[in-house]
């Protein structure tokens, strides 16, 4: 036990009028349901085709989606509901797990970027040793690293947050539970906890941040050298990849390191992190690439005979 009081928070929401939140809420049930069947469809798809499923970028990519599905059903479902019933509160078990699913798929995702930039890099500037060295048995001993990095760093900011004792305000102001704004609130000396909160992310973001940037980087000088539709065909996969990471790295350095305390602001970046970056992340991925498609016209056409099958 924590020995806090409180049994429940509230959360402040966004202060907009009725017409704006009506606009928010289409948001984003638009990208929650996007974020669900887009991100739903490159796995059915990836694990549907044998070809994709045995190269490793696609099956990195399908774990992506996973993880973006994730994601996207820590806040999403909860601000919905808040919007359109005008009000907000969450117990605090229901708060210690939105912080748990919110740092375990955070942090999973960008170990899994990270990754998906080391198997780029491979491919690019190790083409003849790429077999070799993504063979099977590495790709799956990197999903379960990243998968056990991401847990670890959940558990570990959880139980920080969770030890704290909370005996006086509840009053949260954002959509959804977080660090910063839980600490606040904590009735107890809490440097510890901050210090140890910020290290243990600094040492998951700024690593994995750096290590994209000197991949991309040799990548793209990698690939300047050469010409031809090959080239052109990894300089289109690899932009694709800087997207989604600029996507995600963009709103949580901005709502976790720009010094501007305009909680409305931010709480639209975390908007933008958590529901509207997981919904374009299939369509980043699927529009510019060509085997995705094709191998989504095949998994259209086998539902097609099924269901005509089925009737006759």
């Amino acid at each position: 036990m924590n020995g806090s009081s409180i049994t429940e928070f509230v959360f402040l929401n966004f202060s907009f009028s009725r017409s704006a939140q009506f606009y928010l809420l289409t948001l984003v049930l638009t990208c929650y349901a996007t974020v669900l069947l887009g991100n739903l469809l490159i796995t059915v798809t990836v694990w549907s085709e044998p070809r994709l499923f045995q190269s490793p970028m696609y099956l990195f990519l399908s774990n992506l989606s996973l993880l973006d599905m994730t994601m996207g059903s820590v806040a999403a479902p909860k601000l919905a509901t808040d919007l359109l019933n005008s009000g907000s509160t969450i117990s605090y078990g229901g708060c210690m797990a939105q912080i748990f699913g919110l740092h375990f798929s955070a942090s999973t995702e960008m170990f899994l970027l990270t990754v998906m930039a080391y198997d780029r890099y491979v491919a690019i500037c190790h083409p003849l040793n790429y077999t070799t060295i993504i063979n099977p048995q590495r790709c799956f001993s990197l999903l379960l690293l990243c998968l056990t990095g991401g847990l670890i760093h959940g558990i570990c900011q959880t139980v920080i947050v969770a030890q704290l004792p909370y005996c006086g305000a509840n009053v949260l102001d954002n959509f959804f539970c977080d660090i910063p704004q839980l600490i606040e609130l904590a009735c107890s000396d809490v440097y510890v906890a901050e210090m140890v909160t910020v290290v243990n992310g600094a040492l998951i973001a700024l690593p994995n941040f750096l290590i994209l940037l000197l991949s991309y980087a040799i990548i793209l000088a990698t690939l300047c050298g050469r010409f031809g539709k090959d080239s052109r065909k990894a300089l289109s996969t690899c932009s694709s990849h800087l997207t989604v990471v600029c996507l995600f790295y963009g709103p949580v350095i901005f709502v976790y390191l720009q010094p501007s305390s305009n909680s409305q602001v931010n709480k639209m970046a975390s908007v933008i992190y958590m529901v509207v970056t997981p919904a374009l992340n299939p369509l980043i991925y699927t529009l510019r690439n060509q085997e995705m498609k094709g191998a989504m016209g095949k998994l259209k056409q086998k539902f097609t005979r099924l269901l005509l099958d089925q009737r006759e």
